[in-house]
């Protein structure tokens, strides 16, 4: 345990988030395990986009599975190789399509947490931005030998930034697009604060009119329902052609598309669903990844699910040889299998000694206690496959939080005591195999 070395702000994020069962946003490296072959497969699609590609991936599992945790670990890895990432869970007040803006209500929140590596907390929009212009001004001055205080820096700035937008014109609502962003440089040249903060409105899908969109920057279109992913293809361009190697959209909770009552309605975000995937299949989206996770009920359910719309179903099921049993990490969908309890062993191994140096204590669990743990969670739970790494983490968080403001009682109190016990140093040199074999 003394080797281990976390800053606190991040096991305050994992004790924390651990302990109320939702998944940290930071500090995910420090209890990952398993995964690695679907953390590769990932990982390979993200060189495709940084060259210009796309990719649509469907990351299913059972509830507690990992699902969320797979698509946070992977959002990491992402800012950290300089993509842009934006993250929101659908809802019934989010979907893809709805009658009364929950398409735009996604897009909003996506838009609000939007992140970069250096700020990974979601507000990005303006920092992306700034250093948009900050790049484009360095490269004038340098090109043209021009000082920051020149009289002509501006007008060559600006002809670059319609340069960009000569080049996004030909994308659907690209001309758009790119006089807004235009509106927002005569912001900062200007220093006019309204013009700046009407331009960042409007690219958050704030404007709730067009007269509304007009009258303040000269824009006869809005970010609505009906287009709101059309704009997220033109930011993945954008991010593209400003630096950043694209733009990830991170969707959870896709149950909830599944949840939908009314037939049309699930119908028509289905549709929207399949426009997605073949965007990003057939190269008419570019440094676009999307990612979404949801259960496979909502997958492969013939009646309500994805698969009970067929155009959908053709493309996302197995063929002949990926459904034979044989996990298949190439095709679009990822189906998330438990994680063994040997993964969980390591894993609670972490919590372990994190938990003891989050609290400044040497942690006393012995192996043998933390598989006397696993042994009673299953029993408990009688069965196996109901055992997900959601319920076995809040109740060893529990467990450790008890036992360090209770040191007067005994783990054996708490858990009970142990029928059969193996030889404890067989049992470690077991557990430190697992360690070698299962950490990312």
């Amino acid at each position: 345990m003394s080797e281990l070395k976390i800053p606190k702000r991040m096991t305050t994020a994992l004790v924390n988030s651990l302990t109320a069962g939702v998944v940290p946003r930071i500090g995910l490296e420090h209890i990952a395990v398993g995964r690695r072959p679907e953390v590769e497969a990932i990982l390979r699609d993200m060189e495709n986009i940084a060259d210009g590609g796309a990719a649509f991936k469907l990351i299913t599992g059972k509830f507690g599975s990992g699902k969320s945790f797979l698509l946070q670990i992977i959002r990491n890895y992402a800012m950290d190789r300089d993509f842009v990432v934006a993250d929101a869970d659908l809802s019934p007040e989010r979907r893809l399509v709805g009658t009364k803006g929950q398409g735009l209500a996604t897009y909003r929140e996506l838009m609000s947490h939007l992140s970069t590596r250096t700020r990974p907390d979601g507000g990005a929009l303006e920092i992306v931005l700034q250093k948009w212009i900050m790049t484009l001004q360095q490269a004038v001055m340098q090109d043209k030998g021009l000082s920051p205080d020149s009289a002509g820096l501006a007008l060559e700035v600006e002809q670059r930034i319609y340069a960009v937008a000569s080049e996004m014109r030909g994308l659907v609502h690209g001309f758009d697009f790119a006089k807004v962003l235009a509106s927002y440089w005569n912001g900062h040249k200007l220093g006019d604060d309204e013009l700046k903060q009407d331009a960042l409105r409007w690219l958050r899908g704030e404007f709730a009119t067009r007269t509304e969109a007009r009258k303040a920057l000269g824009v006869g279109v809005i970010i609505d329902d009906d287009n709101w992913y059309d704009y997220m293809k033109l930011w993945a361009e954008f991010t593209g052609m400003i630096g950043y190697k694209g733009l990830l959209l991170f969707i959870d909770e896709g149950v909830n598309l599944y949840k939908i009552t009314n037939s049309i309605s699930r119908q028509s975000n289905y549709e929207k669903l399949l426009t997605m995937f073949n965007d990003t299949m057939q190269g008419k989206a570019e440094r676009l990844g999307i990612f979404i996770g949801g259960t496979p009920q909502f997958v492969e359910d013939g009646r309500r699910g994805l698969f009970s719309y067929e155009a959908l179903r053709s493309r996302l099921v197995a063929g002949r040889y990926g459904a034979a049993g044989l996990n298949n990490f190439t095709g679009p969908i990822i189906a998330l299998e438990m994680l063994s309890h040997e993964e969980i062993l390591v894993l609670l191994q972490k919590l372990r000694d994190i938990h003891a140096l989050h609290y400044g204590y040497e942690a006393r669990l012995t192996q043998e206690q933390l598989v006397h743990f696993m042994e009673e969670a299953v029993g408990r739970l009688g069965a196996d496959e109901l055992l997900t790494p959601r319920e076995v983490v809040r109740d060893f968080m529990d467990l450790l939080h008890t036992l360090s403001q209770h040191p007067e009682i005994s783990f054996e109190k708490l858990v009970g005591e142990r029928t059969s016990k193996p030889a404890a140093a067989e049992e470690e040199n077991e557990l430190d195999g697992f360690l070698a074999e299962f950490e990312l």
